[in-house]
């Protein structure tokens, strides 16, 4: 099994920063992608961006350009450094990751982020 758990959320105003970091914990070995997703008051969850054991990254186009995610294996956390924050950003951010020979997906327990304008 492995677990998830964010930090690093909060208010800040519009054009700001922010970090933020997942700590994984378990089977660690066996952690494949990991991801960031958010989910804004009403609507679906979606994804952020995501980044696999190797480096490879995908971005929503939302946030090309101003979010950057990585990821430190020795330390198995993966972080997502968010600038030129937007009040549209205003969010609960999960963490995700996928391990195993089959993917299997866990889910941390979120971190609200409030961008004011």
């Amino acid at each position: 099994q492995v677990q998830l758990v964010e930090s690093g959320g909060g208010l800040v105003q519009a054009g700001g920063s922010l970090r933020l970091s997942c700590a994984a914990s378990g089977r660690l070995f066996s952690i494949n992608t990991m991801g960031w997703y958010r989910q804004a008051p009403g609507k679906q969850r979606e994804l952020v961006a995501t980044i696999t054991r190797l480096g490879s990254t995908h971005y929503a186009d939302s946030v090309k350009g101003r979010f950057t995610i990585s990821r430190d294996n020795a330390k198995s956390t993966v972080y997502l450094q968010m600038n030129r924050l937007k009040p549209e950003d205003t969010a609960v951010y999960f963490c995700n990751a996928l391990y195993g020979p089959g993917n299997a997906e866990v889910w941390g327990q979120g971190t609200l982020v409030t961008v004011s304008s």
